[in-house]
C-alpha cells in the first residue's frame, strides 16, 4: 500500500511539470481544418476578376497570348479556343489559367463550411502576387487586388506609398475586405490563418525591381543573395539567387542570424499588421500562420520571429511546412519556434496503411509508426499537428486511391514526381470509382477519429480528384453547378465522359465524422491507446478517451467482413454511436470502421 502511495505521489508530482512543457495554444487542440486555395475556391465578385497583365512576370510569362478568365465549369484538360490560339499544350495553358476565385468568394462560401463542421480554415497566399498560387509575392502587407471590389483603385494606392515605412502603409479595399473575412470567420465561432512566404519574394516585388534598376545604389540592395552586380567595366553581369534556382523567386540574404536586418523587419511589420490590424486588437487580426518551406531559414528567425507573434498574441497558432523525418523536425518543434508542422509524416503513414494493397503495410507497422509519431514531439504537440491526407502540393486523396501500389507518398521526390501526370502518362487521373471511393471514406473516418488536427483540402469532401500540382488545384465543385464531364486527356485525345458533380453521399459522410469529432471532446481531445492489431484479418481498434467518456474505433481494411470479439466490449456498456444499439460483438463490413462509446448522446 504504501509503496503505491509513493507511485501515485511520484506521477502527481511530474503533472504540473508536463503541463508547463506544453507550449502550444489550447483553441488549435483537435480542431478541424480546412485549407482554401483562393483562385479555386469560389468566384464571390466578378467584377474583379484579374486581368492578362495580373500575372506579368509569373511562369510561363506570356502576358500577350489571349487571355480570359476560365470557365469555371469546363473540361479540365480541355484547351478552351482562347487557349489553343497560343499554339501551346495543355500544362503551359493552365499555368496561365485564372479562375476568379476571391475573398468575397470565400466569405460567401463560410456557411457552407460551418455546415460541415469545420473550426479553423488555412488560407494558401493571399497577398499580392502574379502566380494563381501567390508564392511569388510582390509585397506581404497587401492583399492582392484582384481578391478585393477594387483592383486598379488598390494598385495606384499601394504604388504611391513607402513600402518601408509601415506608419505610411494603406489599407487597401482588398485588405480591408481581409478583415471582415477574418470578422466573419470569428462570428461563427471559427479561426483563420495565413500562408507566410517569408524565405523569398518575387522578381517584381518592390524591393527586387528597385534593386535590379538601381543595382548597388537601391535601398534593399543588401536584402538578397546578389552573386554580382551588373558592371559593365568589369564584364559582370546581375546575378543572384533564387529559390531552389528558380530565377522568379529570388532569396532573401542569410546571415548566422537568419535573415537579415532589412527584411527581417519588413517581415516583421507586416506580420504586425495581420495579427493586430490598425491596432484595434488582435481579435480583429489572424489566429496564426502557416509558415511556407520553412527549412529553407535559419533557426535564429524562426526563434525571433516567434518571440514576437506571442508577444502580440500569445494564442497565435504556428505551423511548418515540413517533411522530414521526426529527429530532424524537433529543432523546429522545441517550444522556441514552431507549436505544429503540415503533418506529412501522418499522410505518409495512412498512404502507406490505407491507399496501397499489395505493397501496404501492416496493422501492427502502422499503428508502431504512429505511436513513434504521435510520441515524438509531446503531447500538445500531437495534438495541434495538422493530420492532412493531401494539399495543393500532392495529388488529391480521390486520385490516390485510384492509384494504389505505385511510389509510395513517403518517398517524397520520386512519388512527386510519378504522381503528376505532366510527368507520367500512364498514371490514373480518371474519376475514382465507387470501390475506390469507400477507400477514401474510410480514410477520412480514421482521419477524423484519430488524436491531432484533421486538414481537409477543400473539394475532398466533394469527391474531387487530380492528379499532383497542378492538377490537384481545380475548382472546386458547387452543388449549384452544372459541370462538363472530363472526357479530355492532356494531349487533347478522349476518353469516355467522367461526371463532375458535387458528391452529396461523400459530403455527407465527412460531415457526420466531423459532426462526432465536434461532439466527443473524448475524440477531439482524449488520449490514445490501442486496443486490437490483427495483421491476419487488417482489423485495428483503439480507445479516445478524455475523462469518463471513452470512443471505440474498429477499423477492417480487409475485402472482407470480419467478425470483432475483443474482451473489453464485454467489460463496457458500449453502444454504437450512430445506432446508439447495445454491442458485446460486431461485424465490421469490407473497408469499414464502426465508433462505439459508453455514452451516447
Amino acid at each position: 500500500m504504501k509503496k503505491t502511495v509513493t507511485i501515485s505521489l511520484l506521477f502527481l508530482a511530474f503533472l504540473p511539470l508536463f503541463a508547463q512543457n506544453d507550449f502550444t495554444p489550447n483553441w488549435s487542440k483537435g480542431v478541424v481544418w480546412y485549407q482554401i486555395f483562393p483562385d479555386r475556391f469560389y468566384n464571390g465578385d466578378p467584377s474583379n476578376d484579374p486581368k492578362v497583365i495580373d500575372q506579368d512576370g509569373a511562369y510561363p510569362f506570356d502576358s500577350t497570348s489571349d487571355f480570359q478568365i476560365h470557365s469555371w465549369t469546363s473540361d479540365w484538360y480541355e484547351l478552351q479556343p482562347y487557349e489553343q490560339k497560343n499554339r501551346k499544350d495543355v500544362y503551359y495553358n493552365i499555368q496561365r489559367r485564372r479562375y476568379g476565385g476571391d475573398l468575397q468568394g470565400v466569405i460567401d462560401k463560410l456557411d457552407y463550411l460551418q455546415s460541415l463542421g469545420v473550426n479553423a480554415i488555412y488560407m494558401n497566399p493571399i497577398f499580392w502576387a502574379p502566380s494563381s498560387h501567390k508564392y511569388d509575392a510582390l509585397c506581404y502587407h497587401h492583399v492582392d487586388p484582384t481578391f478585393g471590389p477594387d483592383p486598379e483603385g488598390d494598385k495606384k494606392m499601394i504604388l504611391n506609398e513607402d513600402p518601408l515605412n509601415p506608419e505610411k502603409w494603406v489599407w487597401t479595399k482588398a485588405d480591408l475586405l481581409a478583415l471582415k473575412l477574418i470578422d466573419e470567420v470569428h462570428k461563427r465561432k471559427m479561426f483563420i490563418i495565413f500562408d507566410g512566404v517569408f524565405n523569398h519574394l518575387g522578381v517584381n516585388s518592390f524591393a527586387f525591381r528597385d534593386v535590379a534598376e538601381k543595382q548597388e545604389k537601391s535601398a534593399y540592395k543588401d536584402w538578397f543573395m546578389v552573386d554580382s552586380w551588373e558592371d559593365k567595366a568589369k564584364g559582370t553581369k546581375f546575378e543572384y539567387q533564387g529559390w531552389f534556382g528558380v530565377k522568379t523567386l529570388p532569396e532573401f540574404k542569410e546571415d548566422s542570424n537568419g535573415i537579415v536586418s532589412g527584411p527581417k523587419q519588413y517581415i516583421f511589420n507586416a506580420t504586425k499588421r495581420w495579427m493586430n490590424p490598425m491596432n484595434k486588437g488582435t481579435q480583429y487580426g489572424i489566429d496564426g500562420w502557416r509558415l511556407d518551406v520553412a527549412y529553407c531559414i535559419a533557426h535564429p528567425f524562426w526563434k525571433d520571429w516567434r518571440k514576437l507573434v506571442k508577444s502580440i498574441n500569445p494564442e497565435a497558432y504556428l505551423t511548418a511546412e515540413l517533411v522530414d523525418p521526426i529527429e530532424k523536425t524537433k529543432p523546429y518543434l522545441s517550444r522556441d519556434e514552431f507549436d505544429a508542422t503540415m503533418n506529412y509524416n501522418f499522410s505518409f503513414l495512412v498512404h502507406d496503411f490505407f491507399v496501397q494493397d499489395l505493397k501496404g503495410s501492416s496493422v501492427t507497422q502502422f499503428d508502431s509508426k504512429l505511436k513513434e509519431l504521435r510520441e515524438g514531439f509531446g503531447e500538445g504537440v500531437a495534438m495541434n499537428m495538422q493530420n492532412l491526407v493531401d494539399s495543393h502540393d500532392a495529388t488529391r486523396i480521390g486520385s490516390a486511391v485510384a492509384n494504389p501500389d505505385g511510389k509510395k507518398f513517403g518517398d517524397w521526390g520520386d512519388y512527386f514526381n510519378w504522381s503528376q501526370k505532366s510527368n507520367n502518362k500512364n498514371y490514373n487521373a480518371r474519376k475514382p470509382t465507387a470501390k475506390q471511393l469507400e477507400k477514401q471514406k474510410l480514410i477520412a473516418a480514421f482521419q477524423l477519429l484519430y488524436l491531432g488536427s484533421p486538414m481537409i483540402y477543400y473539394g475532398d469532401e466533394a469527391g474531387m480528384w487530380g492528379s499532383n500540382d497542378p492538377d490537384c488545384r481545380k475548382p472546386m465543385v458547387w452543388a449549384d453547378q452544372k459541370h462538363k464531364a472530363e472526357t479530355f486527356n492532356p494531349d487533347q485525345s478522349q476518353h469516355e465522359g467522367d461526371k463532375v458533380e458535387f458528391n452529396t453521399d461523400l459530403f455527407n459522410w465527412y460531415k457526420k465524422f466531423i459532426g462526432l469529432r465536434n461532439q466527443y471532446k473524448a475524440i477531439k481531445l482524449g488520449s490514445y491507446t490501442t486496443i486490437e492489431t490483427n495483421d491476419a484479418e487488417k482489423t485495428y481498434a483503439f480507445s479516445r478517451k478524455l475523462g469518463s467518456e471513452e470512443v471505440i474505433v474498429i477499423i477492417n481494411r480487409s475485402d472482407k467482413a470480419v467478425l470483432f470479439v475483443n474482451p473489453i466490449l464485454k467489460k463496457g456498456n458500449y453502444k454504437e454511436v450512430f445506432t446508439k444499439k447495445a454491442m458485446k460483438k460486431l461485424t465490421i463490413a469490407p473497408m469499414g470502421v464502426v465508433v462505439l462509446s459508453n455514452i451516447v448522446y
